[in-house]
């Protein structure tokens, strides 16, 4: 199918082979538009007038005129604007441009988040390590045998033979499992069942411990905080391994078939406080399902918080004869984090004296573009959120400025852009940290209901989906034209064409160099953060619901067995706020990969 040339719709479509040439002017990228959010078509040809049809007997919904001719910083590419956003009616609909063309059909409905959220956490279940995975998606089926299973060696440590390190998610593209970058990942989906857990505890997940007492979504993390306690040095030693993989990358070969002895890195302080962070919030909300799994967090947690306390310089890692990811980071941000989480659970003195000192500090006390090197956001949003007796009224106030200057800094960068991407900077994994975005616009409309804030959240999702310069999706298996290639050993060894999917991609180190090659690890390679990020942006707009039947024929009933061949049925096709994105700034965050 051809579609008329000029008409720029980004709209959020499941489409993983789409039946439209990439390069048409026609841009569609695509879930779908929630009625209560901001909805707007990009159009790359001037016109005047627009409508909105219904696709099932092309009656006019809304029509409008285009506003325009608007230009990005970084393409100089005027486009023109057709808002709909008044338009609340749900169902399916198609836009025409007077003179340019129409677009595809998409829905505007409650639900269109509910299967791009179930297809990101699919995509961290196949990231399981020391396990056989498999997942059935969009009829094809991707699968890896149990992997990793002697993890890992004691060299480093000055012991000798292994010690238990199994379990937890391959980090990235390679095999490896970072403590550093667990911790903004555990951080951040453990942050979205906090403020979402409402809708997320019924979330149906094809994972082998699915229908037990404990919700899908907490057991997935389960997995990945199983391995995050083997990482403390012992019960009664705080120190904390920086991380546990082979001295190089592996080849682009099946998690099974690598056989490289794998070690334990000596601790680093950063690692050791996203550790107490991690497990001391994860010990409330697991207390309810499993009381003892949370007092195993919580002790492991006042382990190395007490170490911390008695060893307050910054120890970066010995990572000498490593050449994999470094993760090189101080501790500032870690150990306010750590703080703050502790309080938060134990609502200890001692724990918010160190994070309110600690947090005084800071100049900026919430940035608007954060990754793991910086859990800063994280510690000041526990705090700033929580319900404990005690916090300094100073400090809530001062947080809270930060908090609505961080937000309104991203909203103003989104109305400036015609993608709406609320970054100007591109720099290694900036597609999570659009993402991430919405943990800032989220927390700040709890702070001040704003519609802006929620729209430009609901921005950012779209432009990943495929309404960006390059008219295709950032997420494998999902959206318009998603990508085929990525930097992941398992999507490139297994002899299977489509990748696996719901993996958030890297992107671009600018505004126009994101390529879809396996080699470019620089913009095509995938990490657990971005993903966690993606959970995090889609989780927000979650509807809860009381049954969350995934489809029928997906699993059976009860707990699945190891390894189990689990299908996730492909939605329908939709649009999400079509705008346009730019980018000012390369920048190369401090970690090398293969």
């Amino acid at each position: 199918m051809r579609l008329a040339p000029g008409l720029l719709l980004t709209l959020f479509a499941f489409f993983p082979r789409p039946s439209f040439a990439a390069d048409t002017e026609v841009r569609l990228a695509s879930i779908g538009y929630l009625p209560d959010r901001a909805k707007v078509a990009t159009v790359t040809a001037e016109a005047t007038s627009f409508q909105v049809l219904r696709e099932v007997d092309g009656s006019v919904a809304f029509a409008g005129m285009l506003v325009g001719p608007v230009t990005s910083p970084d393409l100089a590419t005027p486009v023109w604007w057709a808002d709909f956003s008044t338009l609340v009616e749900t169902g399916r609909f198609y836009v025409q441009v007077d003179g340019v063309g129409r677009s595809i059909g998409f829905p505007i409905g409650d639900e269109v988040y509910r299967e791009p959220l179930r297809a990101a956490m699919i995509g961290m279940y196949g990231q399981r390590c020391g396990t056989a995975v498999a997942i059935t998606y969009n009829g094809q089926t991707v699968k890896h045998a149990a992997c990793h299973l002697n993890d890992g060696r004691l060299d480093y440590l000055g012991g000798k033979g292994t010690r238990d390190g199994r379990k937890g998610w391959h980090d990235a593209g390679d095999y490896g499992k970072y403590t550093v970058n667990a911790g903004l990942t555990v951080g951040s989906m453990l942050a979205a069942w906090e403020e979402y857990s409402d809708a997320l505890a019924g979330l149906a997940l094809p994972i082998p411990e699915a229908g037990g007492a404990v919700p899908d979504f907490l057991d997935e993390l389960r997995w990945e905080l199983d391995w995050v306690l083997t990482m403390q040095y012992s019960a009664d030693d705080g120190r904390v391994s920086h991380k546990l993989t082979a001295l190089n990358f592996e080849g682009f070969e099946m998690p099974e078939a690598d056989h490289q002895a794998r070690y334990f890195v000596p601790w680093g302080s950063a690692a050791t406080a996203d550790f107490v962070a991690m497990l001391a919030k994860a010990a409330r909300i697991y207390q309810p399902y499993d009381a003892t799994f949370a007092e195993q967090c919580l002790a492991a947690a006042r382990v190395s918080y007490a170490f911390l306390t008695e060893n307050p310089a910054n120890q970066a890692a010995n990572q000498a004869g490593f050449s994999t990811g470094g993760y090189f980071t101080g501790d500032d941000d870690d150990r306010l984090w750590a703080a703050a989480e502790l309080w938060e659970t134990t609502g200890e003195a001692a724990a918010l004296a160190d994070f309110e000192t600690r947090a005084t500090g800071q100049t900026s006390k919430i940035d608007s573009d954060f990754d793991w090197s910086n859990m800063k956001n994280l510690g000041m949003l526990v705090y700033l959120q929580s319900k404990r007796e005690g916090r300094d009224p100073a400090l809530v106030s001062a947080i809270q400025a930060g908090l609505l200057k961080a937000a309104t800094l991203l909203v103003d960068t989104r109305n400036g852009n015609g993608y709406g991407r609320a970054l100007n900077r591109y720099y290694w994994g900036s597609n999570g940290s659009v993402a991430r975005t919405c943990m800032v616009l989220q927390a700040a409309h709890r702070v001040t209901p704003d519609p802006a804030y929620l729209d430009t959240c609901a921005d950012q999702v779209g432009w990943l989906f495929g309404r960006n310069q390059y008219n295709r999706s950032q997420i494998t298996g999902m959206g318009l034209n998603p990508p085929m290639h990525p930097h992941h050993r398992p999507s490139g060894a297994d002899g299977v064409v489509p990748p696996w999917p719901g993996l958030l991609v890297g992107g671009g180190n600018s505004a126009t160099d994101w390529v879809d090659a396996q080699d470019n690890y620089r913009v095509n390679e995938i990490a657990i953060n971005w993903n966690a990020a993606l959970v995090y942006a889609l989780a927000g707009f979650l509807t809860p619901q009381a049954e969350d039947p995934i489809d029928a024929g997906t699993y059976p009933a009860g707990a699945l067995p190891q390894g189990c061949s689990c299908r996730l049925s492909a939605p329908a096709a939709g649009p999400f706020r079509l705008a346009l994105a730019f980018a000012l700034v390369a920048f190369v965050r401090r970690r090398r990969r293969h």
